[in-house]
């Protein structure tokens, strides 16, 4: 059995799974490596990330570089003595950082490698309809998320699935896959995979603005599959004209109605207890949405207290 010194680096809520079963399965985690502290709210208050409020709760040494290429840095690192280092929604590494443990510098990335590399894998497998994602390890080499794969677990994806949920589901599951390819390595029995390239590999592109907003002249399957698979962040979003109105908004949750009709992508259909908008096909029933300005609230509580005029449109 090799005698692990764990460096581990990571930042958001997804990550925190992963670390908080290394300190449960008594690994030895020599140093944690997370984002700065960034300012938020009115007040500017320093928030710090989800990793670092974790690691500060069980005592681990906590190390925050803007530049991972700064020579203190790197001397601050080496003096940790780490022979692995595991990598869970952080961000590039240069070479000198991942390849300075023997036992080398794996990732954990929420697809089924190499399928959906990138800043977004599990928006991107529902977005695209997927039926099925899962979590993947591998060594980190030069490129993005194109290592030797050492484990995968696939799991599938509900039809009515957004990505909260799915997030939640990859985020246990990965912890599990971590330690156990942890273990491969601490046996010294570890067996990669080179990952093959297609022409038809599917990429998880960092999610934009543009790519988050709806067009309604597209298909009911594929607009009900970006809502899903923008909530509940960063949210799908189009522009609402009802009278003098024009306003940006959010649609976190909507359900499918197939239906002929001879009504206008976009027109909007709305009652007291119900708002849904017509598309080919049929009808995107809105469950819940955002205003500007507004929480984001069920359509029955929206429908409340708002009007929606005879020709009021999505665009």
């Amino acid at each position: 059995m090799k005698k692990l010194r764990i460096v581990f680096m990571g930042t958001p809520d997804f990550a925190v799974a992963t670390l908080k079963a290394l300190v449960e399965n008594n690994y030895n985690i020599v140093g944690v490596i997370t984002a700065p502290d960034k300012p938020a709210g009115r007040g500017r208050k320093l928030n710090e990330s989800a990793v670092k409020q974790y690691a500060k709760s069980v005592g681990l040494n906590i190390l925050q570089p803007t530049n991972l290429k700064n020579e203190d840095f790197i001397d601050a690192l080496k003096t940790l003595k780490a022979n692995l280092q595991i990598v869970v929604a952080f961000r590039m590494l240069p070479k000198v950082v991942w390849q300075m443990p023997e036992y080398g510098t794996f990732n954990l990335h929420a697809s089924l490698l190499p399928n959906y590399r990138g800043a977004a894998p599990i928006n991107w497998a529902i977005i695209n309809g997927e039926t099925e994602t899962g979590v993947s390890t591998f060594f980190i080499d030069e490129k993005i998320d194109t290592g030797e794969m050492i484990l995968q677990e696939e799991i599938d994806i509900d039809e009515d699935e957004n990505a909260g949920s799915l997030h939640d589901k990859l985020m246990s599951i990965g912890s599990g896959l971590v330690l156990n390819t942890v273990a491969l390595i601490e046996k010294g029995n570890v067996k990669t995979v080179p990952q093959v390239d297609s022409s038809h590999i599917k990429t998880a592109h960092k999610l934009n603005k543009d790519n988050c907003k709806i067009n309604w002249n597209n298909s009911m399957d594929n607009i009900y599959n970006l809502i899903r698979g923008l909530s509940p962040y960063p949210a799908a979003w189009c522009t609402l004209i009802n009278g003098e109105d024009e306003l940006d908004i959010k649609i976190y949750a909507a359900e499918k109605e197939i239906m002929t009709h001879t009504l206008k992508t976009g027109t909007i259909i709305s009652n007291k207890k119900e708002l849904k908008v017509a598309v080919t096909n049929g009808y995107i029933i809105i469950q819940e949405i955002k205003l500007p300005g507004k929480r984001a609230m069920d359509v029955k509580s929206l429908l409340n207290g708002y009007a929606f005029h005879a020709n009021a449109k999505m665009l």
